[in-house]
């Protein structure tokens, strides 16, 4: 008996023992998750991934959801598809997106979901509770939670409704009309994620870089708790190659007020600092700690401006060309061979260098902005980002967007990419005549502590800090009737591009970020816009060879033309990735314009695109100053030969000039070169044209020391002096 009392006891201490250590070990558990809520551990959950989606109404949620979508992605891309998306349609007013999570412990004092980027409207029900909306289509939208949010481990369910087309939208906001695009397609088309985090809540940090003294200026917007107090903050920069950290800086005694929203304004120095350029994308990460939230941020030590004397643009005190393509990724999204591409960071990784292999060193994204991972590539890869907000209002279009409505999303644009080293341009709008955007622009401007220039598309400029962009589509005069036009006549063609009437009474620096009006679709089919372009060039039998061939010759000489003339701060091509709609013309079905690839997974470019247009974007290159279709035989004739140098330091080597036929060299002259960085210097070459007759080829080669040939070529016919 004595045993088992004996036995029970110890049974009875034992659990003793566990009870307590489970009532410890809960308590050093739930105190771990108060520390972890309260001492600036963010929490960011990420909801990308498979979602549940329906179609129906606007005002009711659908009582089933039987299709599933990625997130992000777009509406097109459900499984089993529906009928009839990107159009106005009767089959439904709005797509609805369903989803379940759970959130682990308790929610914190911070409970903020944002959706980086979704089209047309966005509405958002959390557990069966509205949440709020945002129509927005191309900014974020950044919605309280918290009173809504179960945690944890309950299930909470997320619905959000997008309209199904842009007509979901009121007439005066931006929609993304674009007089190319046949398909609006909604979707959630960037990530989607849940911040936890407590207060003090760090809600927007701005970097600005100060190049001159070696530091950063870091102006952050703080959302203090409910009681008023003191807090510190602390600042810290590392290198994003090597973690090391190089500036610190911690801001003490702060006094606050409870429940406001303050910024507070330090600088810190960056030590032995590196600047980021397209050459070396050289990044940095700040972190800020409040104690109960922790935030970090990518920069990089850079300046950007346009000087209006020299009509360049500075990068980093420094006179620098650009050289550059254009991606309009909301017409890639309709594009047949999309897929998943945009949201492969692998892909867009390799894009951006496939770009880089063309000498660009920028890129417009052209009416419309891609997801945010396409930013963090380019900072990456290095390029200079002209961002476009698309509106595009030429012609008639079918929207109408005022000031009012276009000040909130420029000002939510400008808070979410101003950190971004890769965007040193805020493009207003494309190819419009409007004071809607000057207005809005001119309200908010003064945000960007970094003082970017401004784009306003065909309408004036709002500071001498801007520039203007210019459009010389040459070849368009064949396409709308209004006569011919041939390399020939570049004879007669001034170096300054032109201006459209609201543009013409400024001097200031030009950009080209649009030329040449030659597309071809991918398959080598004219577009809409070039049918009568190739027939007048080529005749109306022309072979995919010959079209492929023309376009890339011609592209390349008009790139050389605008860049050797040396009137332009920089010059991008159109474009470097867009759709691809051959075999269903005419207008509207048909596309209008096209990029170059032949193969878009394995990003393989037409093979004489890449060959002569990667030429004549070179940054030393050359143009054979030579227009002319037909020379008279036995005739003496002066060549001149562009040499041009987008590099600071000087160039030394051989030109070569060459008269061919047939694949053959007839005559050959060679001159040493020299021409200091930035400049361009100008050879002449003598040259007897050859007796007889037929069709014949310039080329000049540049050639220097560890480094490719780089060649430019004319095709010219040699005539009889008795012709």
């Amino acid at each position: 008996m004595k045993k088992k009392v004996m036995k029970s006891r110890k049974q009875s201490y034992r659990a003793s023992i566990i009870l307590s250590l489970i009532t410890l070990s809960l308590f050093f558990s739930t105190y771990t998750a108060y520390c972890a809520e309260n001492t600036g551990s963010r929490r960011i959950i990420s909801l990308d991934g498979r979602w549940e989606i329906a179609e129906g109404g606007m005002d009711s949620v659908p009582r089933s959801f039987e299709h599933k979508v990625p997130v992000p992605g777009l509406v097109d891309m459900a499984k089993p598809s529906f009928d009839e998306v990107g159009k106005k349609s009767e089959k439904r007013q709005a797509f609805w997106y369903r989803r379940t999570f759970t959130v682990e412990g308790r929610i914190p004092a911070v409970a903020i979901l944002k959706i980086h980027k979704a089209k047309y409207g966005t509405k958002v029900f959390l557990n069966g509770k509205l949440v709020g909306e945002h129509l927005p289509c191309f900014t974020p939208a950044l919605l309280d939670v918290k009173k809504f949010l179960k945690g944890s481990g309950k299930q909470n369910e997320l619905i959000i409704r997008v309209g199904a087309n842009r007509e979901s939208l009121p007439k005066d906001m931006p929609t993304g009309w674009d007089f190319e695009k046949y398909l609006y397609i909604p979707g959630i088309y960037d990530s989607v994620k849940l911040i936890l985090t407590g207060k003090p809540y760090i809600v927007n940090v701005q970097t600005v870089p100060d190049i001159s003294a070696d530091k950063v200026r870091v102006v952050t917007e703080v959302q203090w708790p409910a009681r008023s107090g003191h807090a510190s903050v602390t600042y810290e920069v590392t290198e994003v190659s090597t973690g090391k950290l190089i500036g610190a800086v911690k801001d003490s005694g702060i006094a606050f007020s409870g429940g406001k929203t303050t910024k507070l304004d330090v600088s810190i120095p960056i030590e032995d600092c590196k600047l980021w350029t397209p050459e070396n994308p050289f990044l940095y990460e700040l972190k800020l700690n409040t104690g109960d939230d922790c935030v970090q941020v990518r920069f990089g030590m850079r300046s950007f401006r346009f000087d209006k004397e020299s009509g360049r643009a500075i990068l980093n005190g420094k006179p620098y060309y650009m050289r550059g393509t254009n991606v309009c990724v909301y017409r890639f999204f309709e594009d047949a061979e999309r897929g998943d591409k945009p949201w492969r960071k692998e892909w867009v990784r390799r894009l951006h260098r496939k770009f880089k292999s063309m000498h660009w060193n920028s890129i417009r994204y052209c009416i419309g902005f891609p997801p945010e991972l396409w930013y963090e590539i380019a900072d990456e890869e290095g390029f200079l980002i002209q961002d476009e907000f698309p509106i595009w209002l030429l012609g008639k279009a079918p929207e109408n967007p005022t000031s009012e409505k276009i000040i909130p999303e420029y000002t939510e644009w400008m808070r979410e990419r101003w950190n971004h080293p890769c965007v040193v341009i805020w493009d207003a709008q494309n190819e419009s005549v409007t004071e809607e955007t000057g207005k809005a622009l001119r309200a908010v401007r003064h945000l960007d502590l970094s003082n970017r220039p401004w784009d306003n598309g065909w309408a004036a400029p709002e500071s001498d800090v801007d520039y203007l962009e210019s459009h010389p589509y040459l070849f368009s005069r064949i396409q709308w009737g209004r006569g011919d036009f041939h390399l020939s006549d570049l004879l007669n063609t001034s170096g300054r591009p032109h201006l459209r009437d609201a543009q013409k009474d400024y001097k200031l620096p030009i950009i080209i970020n649009e030329y040449a009006w030659l597309w071809l679709n991918r398959d080598g089919t004219t577009t809409c816009l070039t049918d009568k372009v190739y027939e007048n060039l080529l005749g109306p039998n022309s072979t995919v060879a010959q079209r492929r061939l023309l376009y890339a010759r011609y592209l390349a000489a008009l790139t050389e033309f605008w860049r050797c003339h040396r009137e332009c701060a920089g010059v991008l091509h159109f474009c470097g990735l867009g759709y691809s709609r051959a075999g269903d013309k005419p207008r509207p079905q048909g596309g209008a314009t096209s990029d170059h690839f032949i193969d878009l997974e394995k990003l393989t470019f037409e093979p004489y695109f890449e060959q002569y247009v990667r030429d004549a974007f070179s940054p030393v290159g050359l143009m054979i100053n030579f227009w002319d279709e037909k020379l008279t035989g036995g005739t003496e004739r002066q060549f001149g030969v562009f040499v041009i140098n987008d590099l600071h330091h000087d160039w030394k080597g051989t030109v070569r000039f060459l008269v061919m036929r047939d694949g053959r060299i007839v005559t050959e002259q060679s001159k040493r070169c020299a021409v200091s960085g930035l400049e361009r210097e100008i050879l002449l070459f003598e040259q007897r044209i050859p007796d007889r007759t037929g069709e014949y080829q310039l080329v000049a080669e540049l050639v220097g020391a560890n480094s490719a040939v780089v060649r430019s070529l004319r095709d010219f016919k040699i005539v009889s002096s008795e012709n």
